[in-house]
């Protein structure tokens, strides 16, 4: 299964989850729209800092979603790919392997 159908499977699986918690997902969804204000940091910085968390927590969904937001506010493959480097850094070669994939998600996505 390619990233993109994992995509379309994952958003399906979260449409369950919003139709049975609506309030615990309109919370969260409220604080994913607070926290992407920009202030100091705009969207694209925060988002590179979502990607490098998603990668060293090994959350392939989190991937998925902060990989797209990257893409919709411009990120170029080199910017994912230095992003992916420092969760590298951090997370040693479990980063290494979800690095990969991330990239891998941001090609596919971005083709």
């Amino acid at each position: 299964m390619g990233w993109k159908e994992k995509f379309e499977e994952t958003k399906n699986e979260l449409r369950g989850l919003n139709g049975t918690v609506p309030d615990i997902t309109k919370a969260f969804g409220g604080l994913g729209k607070a926290v992407k204000q920009a202030e100091a940091l705009d969207e694209k910085t925060k988002e590179f800092v979502a990607l490098g968390i998603a990668v060293h927590v090994k959350c392939e969904a989190c991937i998925m979603f902060h990989v797209e937001a990257l893409i919709r506010c411009g990120a170029t493959r080199e910017e994912v790919a230095e992003t992916v480097g420092v969760a590298i850094q951090m997370g040693g070669g479990p980063a290494m392997m979800y690095g990969a994939k991330a990239l891998e998600c941001f090609d596919e996505f971005s083709a």
